[in-house]
């Protein structure tokens, strides 16, 4: 292979010489910000003195296969040679904030990192985008595609990453190699790694966790996901669970996450952003159809002051441009701590419509402590449709907190979701109608086909088969109980929702690729 980029042999200097234990965020997901999921096994094993590696493979391997394509010579479209020549020039503009005051230039950026990456994957008939990979002939829900992966390690277009950058780890013989597998787009790039790995040191012991690994565990019943390739399935929070394989139970954590291995990383955001989870599972639990409601997952949040003080640590120490709680809902409790206690950077994540975000002065404060956005699963703008779902929140609530929400200079990404079981084109005429109404008061949105999850006692009540074709699909397909499905539902996103002439601007508004990540920097 031998291409190994200046920026990645001076990471490898500050790297422990013989880790006991190597933690790995494989490719790909949107390569903006550094992984939770290892930084807080990282604190874990910081804590029992265990000393260990942590490998952003996905960033790595990103900017490392992109500028393998601009060194390599090539027959040429236009955009081909404009954005291979520009590529560090726009890869340097997004670490910029001047670059997301002016969207056009920032647009353009992105536009040309995305084809330089597409055209890496174009040579092994993969499609590669800044947020997803897609292999025609492999499927990520599929176990026997999945150990196809494996078995063919040198297929995948990250393999020469792999070889350069992995094999030096793996030949420092750790006496575990983990994985953190969260997204579907990561499934079989984690695979070809395993097999690449299996290969070198066939006794090399690999575990693998992360929130997919969790849903597979959970939906399937199965522990034993990939016999003969992975050692240990950790389903659920991973910290504990490693530090037991290790010996570590009697150590207490208090530190939820140690970013020092993953900070001088070249994210491609305007600063560090610090992600920070403050509890697992949702506080609502309520809402119909939710994934995590399906598998059961418990809420376990840290207390509200424990995470003031813990972020206004991080945040003195890595000097963030933006704070990401990682939570599937802030709480109204942390909110107000928030409000209280400020963390010392902006921040953002998601939040339940409460009557907390109804007051203007409560707004004001959650303005003042720094929050630069918060994403709102609205879903409907049906009553009925909502009530169905037990989302909890009424629409006038919605429309007041949104409308407080703007006035304190807060950005607001609304999420909608449609082809419910209880929606059909009239009641979704009736979400475009809620955001017409506020569109004054949104700032990004995303919209989204509904995806009925397989472990959901509701699955049982309908005419459900097979989403996808695979023994890991975490998703069914169903017939839908007014006719309303899914060909119809993405016609009236795109010929009637999205072209409306006041839903349009908002719609364009999201970044590209990068989306809610990238969203904050445009409001400060």
């Amino acid at each position: 292979m031998g291409y190994l980029p200046r920026w990645l042999r001076t990471s490898f200097k500050n790297q422990p010489m013989n880790p006991r234990v190597i933690l790995i965020h494989p490719p790909l997901v949107k390569p903006s910000e550094p992984p939770a999921g290892i930084a807080r096994l990282s604190s874990r094993l910081s804590l029992g003195g265990v000393e260990h590696q942590l490998i952003d493979a996905n960033i790595e391997g990103l900017l490392y296969l992109m500028r393998r394509t601009v060194a390599s010579p090539r027959d040429s479209g236009r955009w081909d040679v404009r954005a291979v020549k520009s590529l560090e020039t726009n890869l340097k503009s997004l670490s910029r904030a001047a670059t997301y005051q002016n969207k056009s230039f920032y647009s353009r950026a992105v536009s040309d990192i995305n084809h330089v990456l597409s055209l890496a994957g174009k040579s092994c008939g993969v499609s590669l985008s800044l947020s997803d990979y897609i292999n025609p002939g492999l499927s990520p829900v599929k176990s026997g595609d999945l150990f196809a992966a494996a078995e063919t390690p040198e297929a995948n277009p990250f393999y020469p990453y792999f070889w350069d950058c992995i094999r030096p780890a793996v030949e420092k013989s750790p006496e575990f190699i983990g994985f953190s597998l969260n997204f579907l787009s990561q499934a079989l790039c984690t695979m070809a790694m395993i097999g690449m790995i299996k290969k070198i040191n066939p006794r090399q012991k690999i575990i693998l966790g992360g929130s997919l690994t969790t849903s597979w565990v959970r939906t399937t019943g199965r522990t034993d996901l990939f016999p003969g390739l992975v050692e240990k399935v950790i389903a659920g929070p991973g910290e504990e669970q490693l530090a037991a394989l290790l010996g570590m139970e009697n150590v207490k954590m208090h530190k939820s996450a140690v970013y020092a291995q993953l900070e001088k990383n070249p994210y491609l955001s305007p600063g560090f952003i610090l992600p920070y989870s403050a509890a697992a599972g949702c506080w609502w639990r309520k809402c119909l159809f939710c994934p995590e409601n399906a598998e059961s997952s418990p809420y376990l949040p840290l207390p509200a002051e424990h995470v003031t003080e813990e972020l206004k640590e991080l945040a003195a120490r890595s000097k963030p441009s933006l704070i990401h709680l990682l939570d599937s809902s802030i709480s109204p409790a942390l909110l107000a701590a928030l409000a209280d206690q400020p963390p010392g950077a902006p921040w953002y994540g998601f939040a339940r419509v409460t009557e907390h975000l109804t007051d203007e002065y409560f707004c004001r404060a959650l303005k003042e402590s720094g929050c630069a956005m918060l994403k709102l699963g609205i879903e409907s703008g049906d009553q009925e449709v909502l009530d169905r779902m037990n989302k909890g929140m009424n629409l006038k609530q919605a429309a007041e907190a949104l409308r407080a929400l703007q006035k304190a200079g807060i950005a607001v990404y609304c999420y909608f979701l449609f082809g419910t079981p209880p929606e059909n084109e009239e009641k979704a005429m009736k979400t475009l109608d809620f955001v017409i109404r506020n569109a004054a008061n949104i700032s990004f949105m995303n919209l989204a086909v509904f995806n009925l999850p397989a472990a959901s006692p509701e699955a049982q009540h309908l005419a459900a088969h097979d989403f996808y074709d695979g023994d890991l699909s975490l998703y069914k397909n169903f017939a839908h109980p007014a006719g309303w499905q899914r060909g119809s539902v993405r016609l009236f996103l795109e010929n009637i929702f999205k072209k409306h002439p006041v839903v349009a601007p908002i719609v364009r508004r999201t970044p590209a690729f990068f989306t809610s990540n990238h969203a904050p920097f445009f409001s400060f």
